[in-house]
Parts: structure tokens; sequence; C-alpha cells
């Protein structure tokens, strides 16, 4: 009987240990909605450390232009007790892109440092991955300014 509920305790132990790894996801290619939307690739590198790619796109009509950004985020994500699948995440990066300018058909290099704040989520039992951050960005070409509003959301399919 002692051997039954040992085996039975260590079986579960393990079952949960697959679940919480099922929660986990290596890649995942998807869309990103906000300030500016686009396209989003993330690749974990470790475990717990990401890179994160984001194609996107912005027209900005109330100051005439419009942008074509790549950015390149390094992540680190952690669990959060208790919630499995769910996980927050910090990092930075830098963004290159373009800014065209509407009214006199011009364009400018565009360059910025990013951070990045955020909750990951993966579901358990269907290959989508959610993500909702903030990514604040140090603009340093065409002007420099502190631009705040990179809020985000993301949604994925992890393969």
């Amino acid at each position: 009987m002692k051997k039954f509920l040992l085996l039975f305790l260590i079986s579960g132990v393990l079952l949960l240990a697959g679940t919480t790894a099922q929660a986990q996801y290596k890649n995942a290619l998807g869309v990103r909605v906000g300030k500016a939307n686009g396209i989003t690739y993330k690749t974990f590198i470790q475990q717990n450390k990401a890179l994160d790619f984001i194609l996107n796109f912005e027209d900005d009509n109330k100051n005439d232009r419009s942008f074509f950004r790549l950015t390149g985020l390094y992540e680190v994500h952690n669990p959060i007790n208790d919630l499995p699948g769910l996980r927050w995440y910090y990092g930075a990066g830098a963004t290159i892109g373009n800014v065209n300018y509407k009214y006199n058909d011009n364009s400018d290099f565009l360059f910025s440092v990013d951070g990045v704040l955020g909750l990951d989520y993966k579901f358990s039992d269907a290959p989508i991955n959610l993500a909702l951050d903030w990514k604040p960005a140090l603009v340093f070409s065409p002007y420099s300014k502190f631009d705040e509003k990179g809020l985000g959301l993301s949604v994925r399919i992890t393969f």
C-alpha cells in the first residue's frame, strides 16, 4: 500500500511538472495591436529569456506623418506563483525605422532605445499566446523625445 501511495504521489508530481512545461512555448508568431499595428515574432533562447521582434506601421494623421519600424527586444520572463501559464517580463532593445512626412514627401531615419514591461499568457489547451505590454522608447533620431505611448496587445500562434 505504501509503494502504491508513493507511486501515486510521484505520478502526480510528474503530471503537474508536465502541465507546467506545456504552458511554455519555444516560438510564437502573430499580430500586435496598439499605438502601432504590426507583426510580432518571439523566440526563447533560454527557458526564461526571449528575443521579441516587432515589425510595425503607424499612421499619425494628426501630425501628417507615417512610421515604419523594426524593433528587437531582449526579454526576461518570470513566473507568477499560483497562475500557470502567466508570466511577467521586462527587457530592453532598440528600434530602427523610417518616418515619412506626408505634407512635403520627405522621410527621415528613426532610431530609439526601447524598454518593455508586460504580462505573457500561454493557453494550456491551445497553441495561443497573449501578451499585454508597455514599450516606452527614448527616441534619438530624427528628433529627441521620450515616447511613453507604447501600449500593445500581441496575439500569437505558438510552435
